[in-house]
């Protein structure tokens, strides 16, 4: 274990002063200057598309890459619930104290307080810039923006679409890119894949991107460079992410040299539509808003296979009402996962493989009557039931855990700079905000904070001080990094193996799922590792990659994809094993209290885990950032 100093750039002063005294501090570039940089943006969800659409608006001039044949086809296009802010519409005493306290707990004490406090500080911009892009929020008979309950939060500061607001927010930062890339300001390069970081003299100044159609390599030079790629959950193979979402312009990143924080901090969300078939590639995500009127229970008796309407009342159990009273239904995302598998592993899970739990609205239709439900869910009643063939508004649905989101990300300073210097890091992809645990309703909050509110000052605060020289892609280091990804590409399309890269995606994910998952153990994780690294072994000896280099080539790029997986599987399993505790999503079965909860080890690992690359085959260094807190009291998370 290294004891490496991370500096992580928090200014000094109160907290509620450290955001706007460091902008003041920050340096400045003239605004006739600013068209002289150069900046690459990778991804173009909610942190990518705000990002490039604000920095175009001041002057820079920006190329933005995504995966998509458009920058709408994101994946925040699938958030549904809501994103939170601190505006207290409702007067029920929401504040910016409030929410910052309350991302902290939620992430069981493993952020960093300036963050988090500056998140909810400028949660209150993000709705008045939404609403100014007509973001159609629901709204109160008298016009104002109505809110509701989220997991984690005794208040309501949820503004919400109805069930589509992440798709409603992306449209909103999709017009504004296009805005600019209708002006000449951003060049958008759509179906490009980063492969490589381009480096000179230590400072990102580029990147090489693999067409996907051509299938032919680019260069691309700039000042600085911004990852905004989204979460890796799609390690574990199944989980709610789009299929299209990996980790690999991250992975390229920590290879040259950025610090990857707390990877194995993973979100299993309690409210997904269970496994249904062997050929599954993805799980749909039902919405956490759904917890405000659905009540979750199983059978009080193991082994009840009666259909729900033949269970009374009495032989019920509504576990996370009886569990946790004050937070019910809507207690947060790891505590109701884990309840959940508790029951089923009691033998009170529901359905046919046993692997679920009710998800019951019953009671809120007489109460409210159905068109209130339906005016409030109506698009996902609509999907659960063209998924499952069942109608929720008569029978109740059936839910159970599938990952969701990845807490963990690439390490940033407090200017969302990674250890790399010019390459920041925005939304999910970096790992500063949530802890160990995300609360609902906090991703879009995050990615469009960073995106509109805080890379437009820190950027330029880089750039301003950077003394170093402009560079072109007919520099050396483009051309090393072209031949890196050539050299690559030829090998796995050289192996002709007898395996397809997208199995040993499946063996991946079952390894994962079930070592590194909802519950971890030290013999677990080690024989997680052991197995990862023989799946390696055999995936650069055996996978088969079909086709060519030209062209249109998936298969190609999927066994990128999973290579890249194979080497982050292994040091999630490293970072979970050496976490020698339980918080939020990393639950440590060595580490419970006498009620099964989480026990953090406060003295020993109350620090962010940054893991330096040091070779593919070699055990990465572990560094530490301590972590302070100076405006809330560590306290044992409890929601009872």
């Amino acid at each position: 274990m290294s004891s490496h100093k991370l500096d992580s750039k928090v200014p000094s002063g109160s907290i509620d002063q450290k955001w706007n005294q460091h902008k003041f501090q920050s340096k400045m570039i003239n605004p006739s200057n600013k068209r002289k940089y150069k900046i690459i943006v990778v991804g173009t969800g909610l942190a990518g598309s705000s990002a490039a659409a604000s920095l175009a608006q001041l002057g820079y001039e920006v190329s933005a890459f995504c995966i998509q044949d458009s920058p709408r086809r994101a994946h925040s296009i699938a958030a549904q619930g809501g994103i939170n802010a601190a505006k207290n519409y409702q007067n029920d005493g929401d504040s910016v104290q409030r929410l910052f306290y309350d991302t902290i707990k939620g992430g069981d004490f493993r952020a960093r307080e300036a963050n988090v406090y500056r998140l909810a500080q400028v949660s209150t911009s993000i709705i008045d810039q939404c609403v100014a892009q007509g973001v159609p929020f629901a709204r109160e008979y008298g016009g104002t923006l109505s809110n509701r309950s989220f997991g984690g939060a005794q208040v309501s500061r949820t503004f919400y679409a109805r069930g589509q607001t992440g798709q409603q927010l992306l449209l909103g930062a999709y017009s504004a890119l296009m805005r600019m890339v209708g002006l000449g300001k951003v060049k958008l390069y759509p179906r490009r894949e980063m492969t490589e970081l381009v480096l000179v003299d230590g400072h990102a100044k580029g990147a090489v991107f693999k067409n996907l159609i051509t299938g032919e390599y680019e260069s691309h030079a700039a000042d600085a460079v911004i990852l905004a790629t989204g979460g890796y959950g799609n390690v574990y193979y199944l989980s709610t992410n789009a299929m299209a979402c990996n980790t690999s312009a991250n992975w390229a990143a920590y290879k040259k040299g950025a610090f990857f924080g707390n990877p194995c901090y993973t979100q299993i969300h309690p409210t997904c539509i269970p496994v249904h078939g062997e050929n599954q590639a993805k799980l749909t995500l039902m919405s956490e808003s759904l917890r405000n009127d659905g009540r979750v229970w199983v059978p009080k008796k193991v082994g009840d296979t009666r259909p729900p309407d033949q269970i009374p009342a009495e032989e019920r159990d509504y576990y996370l009402e009886r569990i946790y009273p004050s937070f019910g239904n809507l207690a947060p995302r790891d505590i109701s996962s884990r309840q959940a598998k508790n029951m089923c592993d009691e033998g009170r899970g529901v359905g046919s493989s046993g692997l679920a739990v009710y998800l019951d609205f019953k009671d809120a239709i007489q109460r409210d009557g159905k068109s209130v439900v339906e005016g409030k869910y109506g698009n996902l009643f609509d999907m659960y039931q063209r998924i499952t063939a069942e109608n929720p508004y008569d029978v109740p649905m059936r839910i159970f855990p599938a990952v969701h989101y990845t807490m963990g990300g690439l390490w940033v300073d407090y200017n969302l700079m990674s250890t790399i210097p010019g390459l920041h890091v925005l939304g999910e992809a970096n790992f500063s905000d949530h802890g160990a645990n995300r609360l609902g309703a906090s991703a879009l909050m995050q990615g469009l904070a960073d995106g509109y509110f805080v890379i437009p000052y820190t950027i330029g605060n880089y750039l301003a001080a950077s003394a170093s020289k402009k560079i072109e892609t007919n520099h050396e280091a483009f051309k090393e990094a072209t031949e890196a990804s050539l050299i690559r590409e030829n090998k796995f399309l050289n192996i002709k193996g007898s395996k397809g890269a997208m199995e040993y995606h499946k063996d991946l994910g079952k390894i994962m799922w079930d070592s590194v998952g909802m519950s971890r153990s030290e013999a677990g994780l080690k024989k997680a590792i052991s197995d990862i690294q023989k799946l390696r072994h055999e995936f650069h000896q055996n996978v088969n990659v079909p086709g060519s280099a030209k062209g249109f080539n998936p298969e190609l790029i999927r066994a990128f994809r999973v290579s890249d997986f194979l080497e982050l599987g292994e040091v999630m399993a490293r970072d979970a094993l050496e976490r020698n505790e339980s918080c939020g999503g990393h639950f440590r079965d060595e580490f419970q209290t006498e009620d099964g909860e989480a026990k953090r080890d406060d003295e020993n690992f109350c620090h962010v885990a940054a893991w330096e690359f040091q070779g593919v085959d070699k055990a990465p260094n572990r560094h530490q950032e301590k972590l302070e807190f100076e405006n809330v009291k560590l306290s044992t998370r409890s929601y009872k």
